[in-house]
């Protein structure tokens, strides 16, 4: 039998791959506890409903992100190997969680007020973190540019649940060559 923490995160991902392909509104708690071979009454061990379920997943995911993010640009050697890394984060990121992408955009309003709170703290501190060292590499770019510049590449790169038919060893490169001018070269 999984760890409480196990059986949480265990729900959490089900359930944000159910939301993803089903919609929230289509998915019952029977659904997520058959999915997860355990009894609807058994998820309410666990969370107080669906709504808690989708706030969980999307702050936590959110959490993985801007932790990831902030530890791969802090590790770089320079502001070029930075920017490589926190591409090479969110192409990692939106290849493997497709579900969570999807979730976010189709569900942002089934999350409460304090839901979308915390996401979206979480969102603009990793926004912050790119825009960061983007600013390093484009003095020239004032804050609002360079976050426009960066919310616009997470676009593309978040475009990838709906794109990526090409094999993922491809769609990476394409990916991070894409980021990469959008970023770096001048307009």
């Amino acid at each position: 039998m999984p760890a409480v923490s196990d059986r949480r995160q265990q729900i959490r991902h089900t359930a944000t791959g159910l939301f993803a392909e089903h919609g929230f509104h289509g998915v019952s708690m029977q659904d997520i506890g058959y999915a997860c071979g355990i009894s609807a009454p058994a998820i309410y061990k666990h969370f107080a409903g669906k709504d808690a379920i989708l706030t969980e997943a999307l702050v936590a995911i959110s959490d993985e992100l801007l932790a990831t993010g902030r530890y791969r640009a802090g590790r770089a050697p320079d502001p070029m190997a930075a920017i490589d890394a926190l591409i090479g984060w969110h192409i990692e990121f939106a290849l493997e969680n497709r579900a969570y992408i999807v979730a976010q955009e189709r569900e942002w309003s089934n999350l409460d007020e304090s839901g979308r709170a915390a996401v979206r703290a979480r969102q603009l501190a990793y926004i912050d973190v790119w825009v960061d060292t983007v600013r390093q590499l484009r003095p020239a770019w004032d804050q609002p540019q360079a976050r426009a510049a960066v919310q616009a590449t997470f676009g593309l790169l978040n475009s990838t649940p709906h794109s990526a038919r090409i094999g993922k060893v491809r769609m990476r490169e394409l990916l991070t060559s894409m980021a990469r001018a959008a970023l770096l070269r001048e307009p």
